[in-house]
């Protein structure tokens, strides 16, 4: 059986839609090249400034286990404090989102040519589903250092510690919710939808196919 797989992937196939004939390795490499462009022009996107404070879809708001901290600090006064803490959080993920171009890059080049086949078939975002699902984990790992680095270079956590300081000041319950992991959550996150906006312009958009394989891949 294992025989038989290999000699199909040898051969063409035909991809329903297309009026031309694609050799399987042709759709990964294509699937492959997709993803790259749909990375790379997501994150050019979301690092610039207000790539993420600007986007109401992926801004970064106050954890859900802090509400109450914000509701009690703007009540007091504080909205200066509580402003600056979550404008500098999204300012984190826009430095640190173009961190993580290299690790998707290493994902993408992994991907097998069932899979793409796969994907190629599949809904307008089943390729960035695939990088979900392959590099969510290990994403998390190499990416919160990089969001740790960018909470303390946009004094991040700086405001935060001043919003917590502020509220335990006036609760008896103490509350410091783990702002980096909160963060790098909510980074990448934004990272994934922005880069399932860019597949879907590819696969629906001519104007975004930057290539003849693409327009191969993708033309109907």
């Amino acid at each position: 059986m294992k025989s038989i797989s290999l000699l199909f992937l040898s051969f063409t196939i035909f991809i329903v839609g297309h009026s031309q004939i694609i050799k399987s390795d042709e759709i990964a490499k294509g699937l492959k090249e997709a993803l790259q462009v749909g990375t790379t022009k997501g994150i050019e996107i979301l690092s610039k400034p207000d790539g993420f404070f600007g986007n109401a879809a992926i801004k970064i708001l106050m954890p859900p286990e802090a509400a109450k901290i914000e509701k009690t600090l703007r009540s007091i006064g504080f909205n200066k404090q509580v402003d600056d803490a979550i404008l500098s959080m999204n300012r984190a993920a826009e430095d640190a989102s173009k961190e993580a171009i290299p690790i998707f890059t290493k994902a993408i080049q992994e991907m097998s040519i069932d899979d793409a086949v796969g994907i190629l078939k599949g809904n307008d975002d089943a390729a960035t589903k695939y990088l979900q699902t392959k590099t969510t984990d290990s994403l998390t790992k190499k990416f919160r250092p990089s969001i740790e680095t960018s909470l303390n270079k946009v004094n991040a956590t700086k405001n935060w510690n001043t919003i917590v300081t502020q509220y335990n000041k006036f609760s008896f319950k103490k509350i410091n919710p783990d702002l980096a992991a909160y963060v790098t959550e909510r980074s990448l996150n934004g990272i994934y939808l922005q880069i399932a906006a860019e597949e879907a312009k590819i696969r629906k958009d001519p104007v975004a196919r930057s290539s003849d394989l693409l327009k191969k891949i993708f033309g109907k």
